[in-house]
């Protein structure tokens, strides 16, 4: 296959938008319009992508920088052929040129493959449209080729009932793109130069034109306004809700869910209304998760329950855990086996392990949890001095009580009990009661109560 060159279009202002962000900055489906065009166009893996810019100075390069791409400033911005001029001097003549938009997020890869199969010459990739008003109309002869694109601004009435439109976007030869482009004139009713133009150029040319249509009209819409940027993404959720849906998830809603990024769900999973999945989202086999949680970049083992308005990020659950109502797992959160996190528990950079539970109003951050743990509604973890982060060691079978205080750095020995409303601001001794009144005492050959049969 011919090398490719990919010129991604992001110079406009976004007057509509009512913002001081460039347009394409502004975020669908959790990450700016963009970026969107930028994981698509890798996938064709081209020799080089060039992101010509505009509006908002250096903002776009900057969110931008983690592409290997090269961005190329339009100042002035004097149309689409003049933005594709700006990136000309950085493209090699071998190979093919595609031209995108960084306003189009939703195009897929697989109709960019299909325009690369169309033939040589020129592919235009077009969609017929009800209400084509505001896009250029393809127009075709009689034999049904395609003669030229008209803007709308520049089209006669008769033009204007054609429902066959351009999207804008493009693949040709980059060596007759670049002739094309120096014949560009700019005598229209926006005194711009039209990247349209170049199709009847090619006619002339008797240069084959190729018109290619995408699989899903969505791909091809592009965001001028808040509105249209709000019904795009509300249609990709329901692209997004419908694949998950084939695969074999439960919804409570799709009309109610947001993945702002990738979601990948095992067999039977269950999603409650009003949950949102950012970055990268696994849910095992059989996971449950609750109204209004939001899960991001998480992994969520096997048969654990998530109750309602939870907020987990960056976190590993393990299976058959029991999380909330209203927990919050902060980034750095393990948890092991059937663990479970109650009402109103927050849990940071810490590691709980197997059978351990944390039920009620507690606060665990920088701690290291062992096995069959209890700790009591209440319990803090004061892992901060003012100026250094210290971490809590608590060692297997030890029961903590409400109301305590674990003040780090700390550790609180295996099978050790804490009493309720103690400050625990040196090591407690493995296997015995610990508590204070005004001090810290132990009680040597305490023994802990045992649950009535």
């Amino acid at each position: 296959m011919n090398p490719l060159n990919i010129v991604i279009l992001a110079a406009g202002k976004g007057t509509r938008m009512y913002s001081d962000k460039p347009k394409v900055l502004h975020a669908l489906a959790g990450k700016p319009l963009v970026q969107h065009v930028l994981d698509c166009a890798s996938l064709l893996q081209p020799q080089q992508i060039c992101v010509v810019y505009g509006h908002g100075g250096e903002a776009v390069p900057k969110a931008m920088q983690q592409y290997a791409a090269r961005f190329v400033i339009q100042e002035p911005q004097l149309g689409t052929g003049h933005a594709v001029q700006q990136a000309m001097p950085h493209l090699g003549d071998d190979g093919n040129t595609l031209v995108l938009y960084g306003d189009v997020p939703l195009i897929q890869h697989s109709t960019l493959h299909q325009m690369q199969q169309a033939g040589e010459g020129l592919v235009l990739l077009t969609v017929n449209l009800p209400n084509p008003a505001g896009y250029g109309r393809i127009v075709r002869n009689a034999q049904g080729d395609v003669q030229s694109i008209v803007e709308e601004k520049d089209a006669t009435p008769e033009q204007r009932e054609i429902s066959e439109v351009n999207t804008g976007i493009l693949l040709t030869p980059t060596r007759m793109l670049r002739g094309w482009l120096g014949k560009l004139q700019n005598k229209n009713s926006q005194g711009e130069y039209y990247l349209t133009d170049i199709v009847s150029m090619a006619v002339q040319q008797g240069v084959a034109v190729h018109a290619v249509q995408p699989a899903h009209e969505w791909e091809i819409h592009g965001i001028n306004s808040k509105s249209q940027l709000m019904v795009l993404e509300r249609t990709w959720q329901l692209v997004e809700a419908s694949r998950l849906l084939v695969q074999g998830v439960t919804l409570a809603d799709a009309a109610r869910i947001d993945v702002r990024g990738k979601l990948s769900c095992g067999r039977d999973v269950e999603i409650d209304v009003g949950c949102i999945f950012e970055g990268n989202v696994t849910l095992g086999n059989n996971v449950r998760v609750g109204a209004y949680s939001v899960i991001r970049n998480s992994n969520i083992a096997a048969d654990t329950d998530i109750a309602p308005y939870c907020h987990i990020d960056s976190s590993e659950v393990g299976g058959n855990c029991h999380i909330g109502p209203y927990a919050r797992l902060r980034p750095g959160t393990r948890l092991h086996d059937e663990v479970h996190i109650g009402n109103f528990v927050e849990v940071k950079n810490s590691e709980i392990a197997a059978n351990s539970k944390a039920n009620h109003l507690s606060y665990i951050g920088d701690s290291t949890v062992g096995s069959r743990v209890n700790i009591g509604a209440g319990t803090i973890t004061c892992n901060y001095d003012g100026a250094n982060k210290h971490r809590t060691i608590i060692e297997d079978d030890v029961f903590i009580g409400s109301d305590t205080q674990l003040v780090a750095p700390v550790t609180v020995g295996k099978g050790a009990t804490i009493g309720a409303g103690t400050t625990v601001w040196k090591n407690a001794p493995a296997g015995e009661l610990t508590l204070n009144d005004k001090t810290q005492t132990t009680k040597a050959g305490w023994k802990r109560p045992r649950k009535e049969k």
